[in-house]
């Protein structure tokens, strides 16, 4: 009797063992493939009407399993679509990390003294026929700083030059506002900031891949962090 007894208590052991091995396997599949999600939607700009989406095992779900797929899909990703005006609106967001960090982003750091790993960013975009809007806002930075940044040509890499130069209107060897996208700011003393810059001529179709923060504000400066962003021309 007591073999026996034995004996079911080590199934039951081996069982519980393998339960935990394949609820740790599914949590490792979901925290490297769960980091960003993507939907379109209509509406006049990037504050009006935008959805993110939500896995598609919240359909049918709890209450409570829709609130955090919500909550992962609004951590990273990017939503967007055609307004009802006949123009387009983008809005992507980021959590920043460090090249070559376990779980791969668009947002690297490449000074975490500057811009800590985990702070966030926003990037929206509204265009239409006669102008395009581009904003920013940031959490989570150094508090009471002065940042510079800027769009730029090509996407982020391990290595800050990958971004290629200021995304330009016309091709001009001095920088400027009026024809380059700057989005300079400062940060509150929480380390939250924020900027917007507006323009009546809109990007080249795949001209402008990402925004670069800059230890400095103006046309220059140290190449401090990088967000991949899909710009729409």
């Amino acid at each position: 009797m007591t073999g026996s007894v034995d004996r079911a208590v080590a199934g039951a052991g081996r069982k519980s063992v393998r339960r935990k091995v394949l609820v740790g396997a599914a949590a490792l599949v979901m925290l490297a493939g769960g980091g960003a999600s993507i939907a379109h939607g209509a509406a006049d700009g990037p504050d009006d009407g935008g959805h993110t989406a939500h896995g598609a095992g919240s359909a049918g779900g709890s209450a409570d399993g829709k609130a955090l797929e919500d909550e992962k899909a609004s951590e990273v990703g990017m939503v967007g679509g055609a307004s009802r005006s006949g123009g387009f609106w983008m809005r992507a967001d980021g959590v920043f990390s460090p090249p070559g960090s376990f779980v791969p982003s668009d947002a690297l750091t490449y000074d975490t003294g500057l811009v800590p790993a985990a702070a966030r960013i926003e990037i929206t975009q509204y265009a239409d026929r006669s102008t395009t809007r581009v904003g920013t806002r940031l959490k989570g930075l150094v508090p009471n700083r002065a940042y510079g940044m800027h769009v730029h040509t090509s996407p982020c890499a391990a290595d800050p030059a990958s971004a290629g130069p200021h995304y330009q209107h016309r091709a001009s060897a001095t920088a400027d506002p009026a024809n380059e996208v700057w989005l300079d700011f400062r940060t509150d003393r929480n380390g939250d900031g924020g900027a917007e810059a507006r323009h009546d001529w809109g990007f080249r179709d795949g001209g402008a891949r990402s925004v670069i923060i800059h230890d400095v504000q103006g046309g220059a400066g140290k190449r401090i962090a990088c967000f991949t962003v899909p710009f729409s021309s």
